[in-house]
C-alpha cells in the first residue's frame, strides 16, 4: 500500500483536495485533526503542554483552551517548536498504528497523510511520495479571511512559521496549483508542472488505475482548508 503525503500551507485548499482523494477511495489520515484530538483527550500530552506553557493556556476548569494555546504557540518559531515537540511524537505513533491496521485489512491501496507540516516535521522521510497543494498569497489570504476565525495579522504570523510554497514545490513529487478564482480546481494531471515526472512514478500509475476519472474531477476552492 502506498503511503502518500498531502501537504500545503494555510489557505491553500489542501483539505478540499484531501476530500477528493477520500471520494476516490483512498484512506485519509488527518494529522491536524489528530493533533487537536490529542490536545483534547490525551492526559499525558495535556500535562506536558501545561508544564511547558503554564497555566495561561487553561480555563478555569483546568481544560486546555486551544485559542489561548494557539496565541502563545504561534507567536514565534521557538514556541511553535516547543508545542510540536510535545504533540508530534503522539501523532506519529498514531499514524504508524493506523497505517499498520489499514495495511493488514487490505481495504485500501493508498494511505494519504493529510498534514500541514510534513516537511517541517520530517514526516516526508517516511512517505513514498509527497503531493503539495500550492496557491498564490492573495488567494490564500482571501480564503482564510472568509473563514473569520483568525485575524490577518495572525494569518501572516502563521504563514511565516511554515515553509514557503517554493521550497515545498522543489521537494514535491506532485504539485497541485490552486490559483483559480472560479471556485474550480482540476486535479493536476492536466496542469501540474511536474506532470511528466509524475507519469513515470508508481503514484501516478496507481492513481490513474484506481481513479481513472481523476483528471475530470472539479474541486470547489471556496471550501475551507
Amino acid at each position: 500500500m502506498l503511503k502518500v503525503g498531502l501537504t500545503g500551507g494555510i489557505g491553500c485548499g489542501k483539505s478540499e483536495v484531501s476530500d477528493y482523494f477520500k471520494n476516490w477511495g483512498a484512506y485519509i489520515f488527518d494529522a491536524d485533526k489528530e493533533a487537536k484530538n490529542i490536545i483534547n483527550n490525551n492526559k499525558i500530552a495535556q500535562e506536558e503542554i501545561i508544564q511547558e506553557f503554564g497555566s495561561d493556556v487553561i480555563d478555569s476548569d483546568n481544560v486546555i483552551n486551544k485559542s489561548k494555546l494557539a496565541r502563545i504557540a504561534f507567536q514565534d518559531e521557538f514556541h511553535q517548536l516547543k508545542l510540536n515537540s510535545i504533540i508530534h511524537p503522539y501523532v506519529f505513533k498514531e499514524i504508524d498504528n493506523t497505517f499498520n491496521k489499514i495495511k493488514i485489512n487490505d481495504n485500501y491501496k493508498i494511505f494519504v497523510l493529510d498534514a500541514a507540516l510534513i516537511y517541517e516535521s520530517g514526516a516526508d522521510t517516511h512517505l513514498d511520495y509527497i503531493i503539495v497543494v500550492s496557491s498564490l498569497l492573495r488567494f490564500r489570504t482571501e480564503r482564510v479571511m472568509k473563514r473569520g476565525n483568525i485575524s490577518r495579522e495572525d494569518f501572516m504570523k502563521r504563514l511565516s512559521l511554515q515553509w514557503p510554497d517554493e521550497d515545498k514545490e522543489n521537494m514535491a513529487d506532485y504539485i497541485i496549483q490552486n490559483n483559480s478564482n472560479l471556485n474550480t480546481l482540476k486535479v493536476e494531471s492536466k496542469k501540474v508542472e511536474l506532470l511528466n515526472k509524475a507519469k513515470k512514478t508508481q503514484l501516478y500509475k496507481s492513481v490513474i488505475e484506481k481513479f481513472p476519472d481523476a483528471d475530470l474531477i472539479e474541486i470547489d476552492t471556496s471550501k475551507k482548508d
